[in-house]
């Protein structure tokens, strides 16, 4: 599995539940353990020190609550215990996410998922610049805007990253 060598604690248990949960919600292992690592480096208690997401996909402050916890109590919980609340965020997706991209996505900016690769990513309170600014590594084009076609490509220079 890609990124399993960089499981450092309960890897077979961790391994073992990231394969149960992709297979309910119908991705490849593999595409949740390249999102894990990038967001994270699979370390379940490292936090933003600007935006305080945590964990294993860094979940922002507000979605921790939403999903019925905090970014403290995430930053507590072993990697196989957070696994649970990952699965958590990731359900109403289920059957949704057709590819890496999908589940990158849904991590990333769910407002996007299944958006044309011309859709800028923005919303009602988040300009695309405010959003741009925020990641000037995914604006590759520095127009102070990103598209899905753009997160795709960021996520290709991504992938050349596996061995």
């Amino acid at each position: 599995m890609w990124y399993s060598e960089y499981v450092k604690n309960n890897k077979e248990a961790f391994l073992n539940k990231v394969v149960s949960i992709s297979n309910q919600l119908g991705i490849n292992p593999n595409w949740l353990m390249f999102v894990m690592y990038w967001e994270s480096g699979l370390n379940p208690a490292i936090r933003n020190k600007y935006s305080g997401a945590t964990g294993l996909i860094q979940f922002m402050p507000a979605t921790a609550t939403a999903l019925g916890t905090s970014v403290s109590a995430l930053a507590n919980m072993s990697n196989v215990e957070q696994l649970d609340y990952v699965y958590k965020y990731y359900r109403p997706y289920a059957g949704r996410m057709n590819n890496l991209y999908d589940v990158y996505l849904v991590t990333f900016f769910p407002a996007a998922l299944g958006k044309a690769d011309n859709w800028v990513l923005q919303t009602s309170s988040l300009s695309p610049r405010i959003i741009a600014e925020q990641n000037p590594a995914i604006d590759l084009n520095k127009d102070k805007q990103i598209t899905v076609g753009e997160f795709k490509r960021y996520v290709n220079l991504k992938k050349k990253d596996l061995h």
